[in-house]
């Protein structure tokens, strides 16, 4: 594992953005690990509000983006992180500038980052997607918890993320050893084995296989159920008693960048404007006290599972166990 995370390191070294060679005074770089459609509407909405900068936005996995700023430190071609998980945040401590003075009165307490490295930006919530036209097919019912997922007439019918893979297979696994421990969880999990389809090595591959109608049941991303449902996919959305486990992703500033004005003129665009607009178009989960988003068909009122002690270092710990 080690000699693996070497050779990416050394491999995401010599990768760069060709297009920021000759970085100008007004040239903002962003690194971004939202899906390729938010990436478009916040470069778009950022030329248009701010025609003077050279604004350049890069796509990269999360832990890719992770990976990069670790090497590359202060000295990196990235001015503003976008949409990193927390979970890589504690690791990057000394990479990012210091939010302290931004109010962070106006976010949910379980969003902030207690070392305010970066600002809240996405809550991205997982579900149990069912497909009930399949259900009714095979004269099943609807799941009404996790120990029912286990059942032998669900075999072969449930798809779920692997979370070495996945930050969403992850997230179900991480809710459930908060919820119950870790023993009883690992051996839930050995046990719902037998009745996985596949282990899908994204997190929207539960939802692509209840679409195409491969399974029944799919611990899934929520935003991704919905959009399918609005699409006229024939999915219900549901939660049980342990709620909804979900990943917090947020927005920073690399050290010593946040000096530029063109940085901080993005930044502070991004942090005012454009994170509430991609929470009404795209991910409406709350992240501010007092601002609710509403999706046609997104769940409301969504009681969330207790997703503490998310750090890179447990995430590492949890996944050397994980087997499947």
């Amino acid at each position: 594992m080690k000699r693996f995370l070497i050779i990416l390191l050394a491999v995401l070294l010599c990768i760069s953005f060709t297009s920021c060679s000759g970085k100008g005074e007004n040239t903002v770089v962003i690194y971004s690990s939202a899906e390729q459609y938010r990436n478009e509407f916040i470069l778009s909405r950022l030329k248009e509000q701010f025609p003077q900068y050279d604004i350049i936005l890069g796509y990269m996995p999360t832990g890719n983006q992770a990976a990069r700023l670790l090497v590359e430190g202060e000295k990196s071609e990235c001015d503003i992180a976008y949409d990193m998980e927390y979970g890589y945040v504690d690791k990057l401590k000394d990479v990012f500038a210091d939010l302290s003075d931004y109010d962070m009165s106006r976010f949910e307490p379980d969003m902030l980052d207690e070392d305010h490295k970066v600002l809240p930006e996405c809550r991205n919530g997982g579900c149990i997607a069912v497909n009930v036209d399949i259900l009714k097919q095979k004269g099943l019912p609807e799941p009404k918890n996790y120990g029912d997922l286990l059942k032998p007439e669900y075999h072969g019918l449930v798809s779920m993320p692997n979370p070495k893979s996945s930050g969403t297979g992850y997230m179900f696994l991480k809710s459930l050893v908060n919820a119950w421990g870790e023993e009883r969880a690992f051996d839930y999990f050995d046990q719902l084995s037998q009745n996985i389809l596949q282990y899908t090595s994204s997190g929207s591959g539960p939802v692509n296989a209840l679409v195409q109608g491969e399974a029944a049941i799919g611990l899934a991303m929520t935003s991704q159920a919905v959009k399918e449902i609005n699409n006229g996919a024939p999915l219900k959305i549901l939660y049980f008693e342990e709620g909804s486990p979900y990943s917090r992703y947020g927005i920073g500033m690399v050290k010593g960048k946040e000096n530029r004005q063109c940085v901080r003129d993005v930044f502070d665009y991004l942090d005012s404007t454009l994170v509430a607009e991609d929470k009404e178009l795209f991910f409406p989960e709350k992240i501010y006290k007092d601002i609710d988003f509403e999706m046609e068909n997104f769940p409301k009122d969504i009681k969330y599972a207790d997703m503490s002690n998310d750090t890179k270092a447990e995430k590492e710990r949890l996944l050397e166990k994980w087997v499947h």
